[in-house]
């Protein structure tokens, strides 16, 4: 079904694939609301996007998501879609960084346990309204890790285990469930140096909302699908295969 005439949160929507999902859902009639950590990038959003309502939120810290929290109760009650979107990555030597388990903590609090959070503190609201969603953002690196991120594989594979579970027992509920495993896309993501095989922004963000469209709770974005083919077959030449891309 359609994201129209809704009223959606994204978080991390100040740049990259964010940005990408605030403007394609503005243009589709949709109120949007952001969070991001940086007050700056948000005002350039707000600039560029003049419709968009933004929050500044470290969703890695637990007492900020429940200030997120209640201030979308208090304001936008009639919130119906959350998509967590954000997500960091560290590229670093486990063994060889004195910083590593620091690293680790602030990664996995944001790409696993802040989408958790948000959801168990923003479900009652969200499930009151009409055509209702949790939309978690991955990628088709939970199938096949690159040894370059150390944690980043690893917090998106428990995000995709999670959101399987999270389905299965809301599965008599009122409200849709969906995982969207997005590819490398051409984001500062990549620090100005995207893999040859990156996409667009606009293109990963219209393959997102057409499988929405078709009602998948599963949408696996451009190469992502023949990544899960390959894995299934060859998971060990599929390793090989993501990890020789430059």
């Amino acid at each position: 079904m359609e994201i129209s005439n809704s009223t959606v949160i994204i978080t991390g929507g100040s740049s990259g694939i964010g940005f990408e999902m605030c403007r394609q859902l503005i243009m589709k009639g949709n109120k949007v609301i952001t969070c991001s950590r940086s007050l700056e990038k948000l005002t350039t959003a707000k600039k560029q996007l003049p419709d968009l309502i933004i929050y500044q939120c470290n969703i890695a810290q637990e007492s900020e998501c429940k200030s997120f929290a209640g201030w979308i109760n208090e304001n936008h009650p009639e919130a119906n879609v959350l998509i967590n979107n954000a997500a960091i990555v560290s590229q670093t030597n486990f063994t060889e960084d004195p910083f590593i388990l620091e690293k680790m903590n602030v990664e996995i609090e944001t790409n696993f346990l802040a989408p958790i959070r948000l959801i168990k503190l923003l479900y009652p609201i969200l499930i009151k309204n009409s055509h209702s969603k949790i939309i978690n953002i991955t990628t088709g690196l939970v199938y096949v890790p690159r040894a370059i991120y150390t944690f980043y594989n690893a917090s998106k594979a428990a995000l995709h285990s999670f959101t399987q579970i999270l389905r299965e027992q809301l599965k008599s509920e009122d409200i849709k469930i969906i995982e969207v495993l997005f590819p490398a896309v051409d984001t500062p993501w990549h620090h100005g140096n995207p893999p040859k095989i990156a996409i667009s922004p606009k293109k990963a963000v219209s393959e997102m909302l057409k499988g929405i469209n078709r009602d998948k709770t599963e949408i696996r974005i451009s190469k992502v699908k023949l990544l899960y083919f390959i894995y299934r077959l060859a998971p060990g030449f599929a390793f090989k295969k993501i990890n020789n891309i430059s």
